[in-house]
């Protein structure tokens, strides 16, 4: 019998492959279940498991209160720094684990903004594109209501980004605030940071990073590239587990500027004194509020491991290997029967994961759920493969590409009355 030339050549890739010992680290990843959603909701680390057993037995069970003092309070800090250096190649002191993705957001944008209108009240808009994702949009709008200002929209592609053009156009002295997703949360559009974050500060303005879909995947460098204010989430390619707590950047310079709008006691000069008023204390800690999700931010922390480990550049390409194989599995597989890209074909302009689009997508998701193939669907048409370079396999794609092929010829048969 030949063997599948396709399946051959992931079989190599899986044994050349130099992070492949990570896979055996997740849990569940040694059934047949196919899970292309990594980019959601990562898989969890098997020593993440252990370690919350471990917390709740031991850290809590065992020296409750006094946890706090000997090592909780420290978390965010520590964990921020942590991200800062493996993940977004930031200097220390400018990270922290927080709130959730959505709190965060609505912290530094309104601060930001707060900020560029003190210095200058004609700065009354916020740029944002279209396709942002919703969470983004949403804050950003109640934001706006707020404080009396004006949403500036750059109409983007579905499937594709915002470009350094159309930033350039929208921007000017009018402009508080620029928001951009380093990956579109759609199509996997790679922004260009470095550049964008230039067109912005050129104009005056600040710019917050939305990294939720790049953190873990694609690399960063907040530094370098001068980024203001950045947001990412732990749950996708960090692996922190469902709802675990997002991190925030805020460049050095900025931090004595910027006044959160969430003022709370663990964001004060001495959270312990319970004065009559709020100071904040310096640096990162100002934008911190309440208590810190501590059992959220303990499984993370072993992708953080794995990451300082292997570094993001071998994630990185490891990441594009898999996107170029999921793509040529589709050009031969289901382009013939009516699926289009609707991710950059180009590598250097794509994240961590890729879309295909066919108006029975939803059909075509909802029975591959069925057979433990695990994608997601969005709108218009579109199954969005997320793959996962510590997690995911080659074999692994090989086997999600051929169900689905299957599954959306029978949805095909089935329409055309054949099956």
């Amino acid at each position: 019998m030949t063997l599948d030339p396709q399946l051959a050549f992931a079989r190599r890739m899986d044994r050349s492959d130099g992070l492949a010992h990570h896979r055996a680290r997740f849990e569940g990843a040694e059934t047949d279940l196919v899970y292309f959603d990594g980019n959601s909701l990562g898989r969890p680390p098997k020593s993440a498991i252990a370690r919350v057993e471990e917390f709740l037995r031991e850290s809590w069970g065992g020296r409750l209160i006094r946890g706090w003092d000997e090592s909780w309070l420290r978390l965010p800090n520590e964990i921020g720094d942590r991200i800062g250096r493996a993940v977004i190649d930031a200097k220390a002191g400018q990270t922290i684990i927080g709130d959730s993705t959505t709190v965060l957001l609505y912290k530094l944008a309104r601060a930001a903004v707060d900020a560029q209108v003190a210095r200058d009240p004609a700065r009354t808009e916020i740029v944002v594109d279209t396709d942002n994702f919703p969470t983004d949009r949403y804050v950003l709008d109640g934001i706006a209501k707020e404080r009396g200002l004006t949403l500036r929209w750059i109409e983007v592609d579905t499937a594709a980004g915002v470009s350094p053009e159309q930033l350039a156009a929208a921007v000017g002295p009018q402009t508080a605030l620029v928001v951009v997703s380093h990956v579109a949360y759609r199509s996997a559009y790679l922004a260009d940071a470095p550049r964008l974050t230039r067109i912005a500060h050129d104009a005056g303005a600040l710019i917050l990073w939305d990294l939720c879909h790049s953190a873990g995947s694609v690399p960063v460098k907040a530094d370098e590239w001068g980024f203001d204010l950045a947001v990412g989430c732990t749950y996708k390619y960090l692996n922190g587990g469902p709802g675990s707590p997002a991190f925030a950047y805020v460049r050095e310079d900025l931090q004595g500027v910027l006044e959160q709008p969430i003022q709370g006691w663990w964001g004060t000069t001495d959270m312990f004194l319970m004065g009559p008023e709020y100071r904040p204390a310096p640096g990162m800690q100002r934008f911190i509020s309440g208590t810190a999700p501590v059992v959220g931010m303990l499984a993370m922390q072993e992708t953080l491991a794995m990451i300082e480990e292997a570094g993001m550049p071998a994630l990185r390409a490891k990441s594009i290997a898999l996107t170029e194989f999921a793509i040529s599995l589709a050009a031969d597989w289901l382009a013939p029967l009516g699926v289009a890209l609707a991710s950059p074909d180009d590598r250097e302009r794509r994240g961590g994961h890729v879309t295909f689009v066919h108006p029975e997508m939803r059909e075509v998701v909802a029975r591959l759920w069925q057979q433990d193939v695990i994608p997601d669907y969005r709108d218009p048409g579109g199954i969005r493969i997320g793959l996962s370079p510590l997690s995911t396999s080659f074999e692994e794609v090989h086997r999600g590409m051929a169900a689905t092929r299957d599954v959306l010829k029978q949805v095909l048969l089935e329409r055309a009355g054949l099956a």
